[in-house]
């Protein structure tokens, strides 16, 4: 029984662009600027994959105060500074997309602003202008599935039609609660362990991609 992929939608950092060793290490000098001191293990373990929104609660609780308006803006050079000097994107990629002939698109908790920056330095915007989706656009970024269920229905895809290609343990939670099928790339800082489970192939070479979505699109759903 033929299980339809009409769409592949990618998260972005750590799955199109190699950003989150950068952007982790950024992270790290904020939080110390702050009297926070966290391993990058753990950094990985409490915000790889949350929103911007997580990450300012989590130092106000641990700093035991709100923080004022546009804090982080301030520290907003550092990642930018990171990005274009090192930032790429993540090997094997672009021969990934050339092989998937499904419509493709974008979701991220990232901002718009902070995604067409990234893509814009890693060539990758043209590709998928139009079809770049941001937790700016839902209610709940990822764990919650708002930002799937919203990039597949403007895309025009029902949700079991739908596979995500996800590097972080929230974005595959938020998949699965989608409906949607995830492959689960650990070719980057996330555990393998923390990505396996139900409807969900984990993989670590992007160039794969393409051949492990044609297999899944004849596979029989459990």
């Amino acid at each position: 029984m033929e299980n339809r992929v009409d769409l592949v939608i990618f998260d972005c950092d750590g799955t199109l662009i190699d950003s989150e060793v950068l952007s982790i290490k950024v992270d790290q000098r904020v939080l110390a600027d702050h009297g926070w001191n966290l391993s990058q293990e753990e950094i990985v373990r409490r915000f790889m994959g949350r929103t911007s929104a997580h990450f300012t609660r989590e130092l106000e609780a641990f700093l035991g105060c709100t923080l004022a308006p546009g804090w982080e803006e301030k520290y907003q050079q550092w990642y930018v500074d990171a990005f274009e000097q090192e930032l790429e994107t993540v090997p094997g990629l672009e021969d990934a997309l050339d092989g998937i002939p499904s419509q493709t698109c974008i979701t991220s908790n990232s901002s718009h602003a902070r995604l067409e920056k990234t893509l814009g330095i890693t060539g990758l915007l043209p590709r998928f202008a139009g079809r770049i989706f941001s937790s700016e656009d839902v209610r709940e970024g990822k764990p919650a599935p708002d930002l799937f269920l919203h990039a597949a229905q403007a895309m025009g895809v029902p949700p079991n039609r739908c596979v995500v290609v996800e590097d972080s343990r929230f974005g595959v939670q938020a998949a699965r609660s989608a409906g949607m099928r995830v492959f689960g790339y650990a070719g980057g800082l996330t555990p393998q362990e923390w990505l396996e489970g139900h409807d969900t192939t984990v993989f670590q070479d992007m160039q794969e991609l393409p051949e492990l979505i044609a297999t899944s699109a004849f596979r029989r759903p459990a």
